[in-house]
């Protein structure tokens, strides 16, 4: 078993080759001048099982090119199998068509890593489940729940929470959750006027006095998690706290995270936090590594990945 870190997050492939007690595999990968990108594998992995951590987090196509030229390299040096584990799965929100001549991105990106080399995919919380049916090699999609529901009984032991989805498409996650820390469930209903803009509308579910959990599965710009925690309190909820596994956090979302009255935002570090997200007062980082050290284990034993989540 070998494993290989790209430049998305190099913590996190440290943390997990830690937990298995494994070396990094020694591999360079540079810019040309024009910005090409060139990957070297300095160490024999020929028979060998290869794993490959990259989150397609920004700069998303810089990323996705260096894990696709990473898989061609090492299928061309006669790796037995290659696994890329991607914690974060970009282009995962494109898994539709929402318009006339508009494109399917996630299945056309798992097309891609297919064709380039790999054998088997691992990533956590795909935005949309359905994913895993656009690749033709098994995909193994981890879920955050247990980690959270684990830190949730730590940090809100006496209080009494609620369990909030933020839309109605998140109802399902929500629902694990709660079932776990064997609380309520509320949900927002919003309308989306367009891409990146929402407008919350209603809360279903009675919240009065309650330290409400808001769950997700990513937070981008952070004006729906905002919008959504400023009208529970208004509905009488006595905190707002968000789980959400991966933190994109773009276009100013740590100021508008900051300056919200989410009490605390928890992310993991499926995608690498900037300085920023580490200085923020109301933002903290949970760890992965644990997890995805244990279903990488599992699938070079050739064991239960499932079994995780008993």
């Amino acid at each position: 078993m070998k494993i290989v870190a790209c430049n998305s997050n190099p913590p996190l492939a440290e943390a997990v080759a830690e937990k298995l007690a494994l070396p990094l595999t020694k591999a360079v990968i540079r810019r040309f001048a024009d910005m090409e990108i060139h990957v070297e594998v300095h160490e024999n992995v020929r028979g060998e099982d290869v794993f490959v951590i990259q989150s397609t987090a920004f700069p998303a196509n810089d990323n996705l090119m260096e894990l696709l030229i990473t898989l061609d390299a090492l299928r061309r040096g006669s790796a037995r199998r290659v696994t890329a584990v991607i914690p974060y799965f970009g282009y995962a929100r494109q898994d539709r068509k929402t318009g006339p001549r508009t494109p399917i991105s996630a299945k056309l990106v798992a097309n891609i890593i297919t064709e380039a080399g790999a054998n088997r995919v691992l990533t956590i919380d795909l935005h949309a489940g359905q994913i895993q049916g656009f690749f033709d090699i098994p995909v193994d999609n981890l879920y955050a729940q247990a980690l959270f529901a684990r830190d949730i009984k730590a940090r809100f032991a006496g209080r009494d929470i609620m369990v909030v989805s933020p839309d109605v498409g998140g109802v399902a996650r929500a629902r694990a959750i709660a079932s776990r820390l064997n609380c309520d469930l509320a949900i927002i209903d919003k309308r989306r006027e367009r891409a990146g803009v929402s407008e919350v509308m209603n809360v279903i579910g009675d919240v009065e006095g309650r330290s409400c959990i808001l769950v997700d599965d990513i937070v981008d710009s952070g004006g729906s998690l905002c919008n959504a925690a400023e009208v529970l309190l208004r509905q009488g909820a006595g905190s707002a706290s968000a789980y959400v596994t991966h933190g994109v956090l773009s276009n100013g979302a740590v100021a508008r995270i900051e300056a919200s009255p989410i009490e605390m935002l928890t992310i993991t570090d499926s995608i690498r936090a900037t300085p920023d997200v580490i200085a923020t007062r109301n933002i903290r980082v949970l760890p992965i590594s644990p997890l995805l050290a244990e279903a990488m284990r599992r699938i070079s034993d050739e064991t239960s990945v499932s079994s995780l989540f008993d």
